[in-house]
């Protein structure tokens, strides 16, 4: 018998953190080292992301607690751009679009990649929250998905060298200076396209800014509400350029070796986790590969998330890709789900596994094997928003519906 009322509980030390700037280098030095060392505690260890392994009861239904958060089921609203916002501005469309979601059963809903800075949007239709007055229409969104029994999320992000872009609908690719784009920062004036702008290389009071960006947008967030705090660092975005050799050239304290190249990541987690209470989640997506030689890769990926275990990161969310044009993809149902597994393996830390997973099935299997603790869905929930309340009932369970609907529509005996 399924006994979905017992939820799985992560604490992962939530007490208050501080982040000191001073001895922030010199510890990241060994932490960088030990996860790349042959130590057997490098792979294979355990730890309480373990402990769903043993309860043959946990599945994509099972409740899981994260510090003071708790999620009804695994099922995860990914981040997915609507590229609709004016100025920034959330508005009625994403209001219904995330409601809804909320409404269909998922777990968690995340509120799209939202800029923490004007320059950091992907087109001129991001959504933004580098004001307050941003964070006013989101703090109805949250309110609304709280509502609904769904935990709202925002995923905090700045677009780097892949900014000031056409709507995709438009055709994508750069937007010109003259048509209202704008100049794009990187950690290197390595364009993404080789027809692209160069984009300006940031210098460490750049870098100093950046941070600051995301720990302004971060406090209004949960401000506004929001319950779950990610970090955006895959997809070719600023921090993920700064990550791969491919995209970040530099010779300072922020290139070259792996230590340097995760550097931004890293304190810009820890300058997260200090303004995130301590009873709320903070997630970092990264793309756990680049896909192309030389480039980031699953074992760099590993060792990134041993060092933001201990800043106070709960969950990685992997994806893949995204950084170079040139990349071979092998695209293929459930195609990013081993990286999940294999970093909950080795780094001892709740993942969340995304692409191409379209089915309950699939989604639970994902769950029951231990490859991840959360199922992140996308396009499958642009076409169907209620894709949660139908897992609920493929794999075995009265859909959970709204009261408005559930008096009509729930199954008769």
């Amino acid at each position: 018998m399924n006994n979905r009322s017992r939820g799985t509980a992560y604490n992962n030390g939530a007490v208050p953190f501080s982040f000191s700037p001073a001895g922030f280098t010199s510890s990241l030095r060994s932490r960088l080292s030990d996860t790349m060392s042959d130590s057997p505690h490098a792979a294979g260890c355990r730890s309480a992301v373990s402990d769903d392994r043993n309860l043959p009861d946990t599945d994509l239904l099972t409740p899981l607690t994260i510090r003071g958060v708790t999620f009804r089921n695994r099922i995860v609203v990914s981040p997915m751009c609507q590229y609709c916002a004016a100025n920034g501005m959330a508005d009625d469309w994403h209001l219904v679009h995330l409601g809804s979601r909320a409404a269909g059963g998922a777990g968690l809903v995340f509120v799209e990649a939202t800029a923490v800075a004007p320059e950091g949007r992907i087109t001129p239709g991001d959504l933004g929250i580098w004001s307050d007055a941003h964070a006013e229409p989101l703090a109805r969104i949250a309110a609304f998905v709280t509502r609904m029994g769904a935990v709202p999320g925002i995923q905090l992000a700045h677009a780097g060298r892949k900014a000031s872009c056409r709507l995709p609908w438009e055709g994508g690719g750069q937007l010109a200076l003259a048509a209202g784009g704008w100049n794009t920062l990187a950690p290197s004036a390595v364009p993404f396209a080789e027809t692209d702008r160069p984009p300006t290389a940031l210098d460490e009071a750049g870098i100093r800014a950046v941070i600051e960006h995301f720990k302004a947008a971060a406090t209004r967030a949960v401000k506004a509400g929001f319950r779950v705090i990610e970090l955006h660092a895959a997809h070719g975005y600023l921090m993920h350029e700064f990550l791969s050799p491919l995209s970040n050239r530099r010779t300072d304290r922020y290139g070259g070796s792996l230590e340097n190249r995760t550097r931004i990541v890293l304190e810009t987690a820890a300058a997260l986790r200090a303004v995130v209470p301590p009873e709320l989640p903070l997630f970092v997506r990264i793309s756990a590969t680049d896909w192309v030689e030389g480039g980031w890769d699953l074992p760099q990926s590993v060792a990134l998330a041993k060092a933001l275990k201990p800043l106070g990161v709960d969950l990685i969310d992997c994806s893949s890709g995204a950084l170079v044009p040139s990349a071979k993809i092998p695209v293929g149902k459930g195609y990013q789900v081993p990286f999940a597994d294999t970093i909950r393996e080795q780094a001892c830390i709740m993942t969340g596994a995304v692409g191409l997973i379209t089915d309950a099935h699939q989604a639970d299997e994902v769950v029951t094997s231990g490859s991840a603790d959360l199922v992140f869905i996308a396009r499958e929930m642009m076409r169907e928003p209620y894709w949660a309340l139908k897992a609920q009932q493929a794999l075995n369970q009265e859909p959970s519906w709204p009261t408005q609907y559930g008096y009509a529509v729930k199954r008769r005996t």
